[in-house]
């Protein structure tokens, strides 16, 4: 919610999570979303480098985005991945074929900064998960 927020301010546009049915019959769930699907959104609020096993999730998360967008009409012009660590992205960087796969579809990746007593929340939840 408050990555959500953070990014409505930066870009300006109302996000909230939205309920989608695609034509395929199937329910789709999007982090966010403004009213008129103009930009679609998930978020990953991931402290540090990505682990082996999260490496794929953007991947998965940017072909959501882009299955959605092709179902709309007109298509949406933003599709962002919100992330609230630059370090959960580094794998994306270079000559990753995760990130050029996800430009590829056409998402792009915003960042943005969590007040210090969030990260630090999230910080000590991985922690718990990972033992």
């Amino acid at each position: 919610t408050i990555m959500l927020r953070l990014l409505s301010e930066s870009l300006g546009v109302q996000l909230r999570p939205r309920k989608l049915h695609h034509p395929s019959g199937a329910r789709v769930e999007l982090d966010g979303a403004d009213e008129q699907l103009t930009t679609l959104v998930e978020c990953w609020a991931h402290q540090g480098p990505a682990k082996v096993a999260q490496k794929s999730k953007l991947v998965a998360d940017a072909v959501k985005l882009h299955w959605v967008a092709q179902s709309l009409s007109p298509a949406p012009e933003r599709l962002i991945l919100c992330v609230s660590d630059p370090a959960a992205i580094k794998h994306l960087q270079g000559s990753s074929w995760h990130g050029a796969a996800i430009a590829y579809l056409g998402v792009s990746l915003e960042v943005v900064q969590l007040p210090q007593d969030v990260v630090v929340g999230i910080v000590a939840a991985q922690k718990r998960q990972y033992r």
